[in-house]
């Protein structure tokens, strides 16, 4: 499997991938296997693979089977949830590093097709999109929905990140999540 930086050509094959793994699509016996919640329109995922070099793909046979976005804060003020994020961004600390939108940028949703899920794909797609912003960013920082502990579980064991705050949106409760973008030797 190859893990890469998207082109404007895997836009299809990412939006199929969401799409199947939306929660609006999960049945609710399913969400415990993990979902996302982030909805993204055609434009929008264009200007994230091409202006922003922002979506890490893995490939098998010309399939997309794994993405995960990243992007600066400024790409996400579209969203209202990303916005909240900036406004109280400031009130989280990672280690001695007060979360801003200058030194942080804000990384997901991630997404594995359920074949490739255990295989240690997880690990690979998220490091190449830590690569993808470390020249740009000391640190990564993203949400993850309370209910979806699949996702906590692979981000707090899998990948080492920190758990820096809890806040609630829009009826929500989530985990605020950094971690370093230059990765200490394992």
């Amino acid at each position: 499997m190859d893990v890469m930086q998207a082109a404007i050509t895997d836009l299809e094959g990412i939006k199929a991938l969401l799409k199947a793994n939306h929660a609006d699509n999960v049945k609710e016996e399913d969400r415990a296997d993990g979902f996302v919640t982030t909805n993204i329109t055609d434009e929008q995922l264009g200007r994230l693979i091409t202006a922003e070099n922002g979506v890490t793909i893995a490939k098998e046979n010309d399939t997309v089977m794994a993405f995960a976005f990243e992007a600066p804060w400024k790409f996400w003020m579209e969203w209202p949830m990303f916005k909240y994020m900036t406004e109280i961004l400031e009130e989280y600390s990672f280690g001695d590093t007060l979360l801003t939108t200058e030194n942080t940028y804000q990384y997901g949703p991630i997404c594995l097709d359920k074949t490739v899920r255990g295989t240690g794909l997880f690990e690979k797609v998220f490091d190449f999109s830590l690569a993808m912003m470390k020249d740009r960013y000391p640190v990564m920082a993203t949400f993850i929905n309370q209910i979806n502990g699949r996702s906590y579980a692979a981000h707090t064991r899998k990948a080492g990140m920190t758990e820096v705050g809890k806040f609630d949106f829009n009826g929500n409760h989530y985990y605020m999540m950094a971690c370093d973008t230059v990765r200490s030797a394992k």
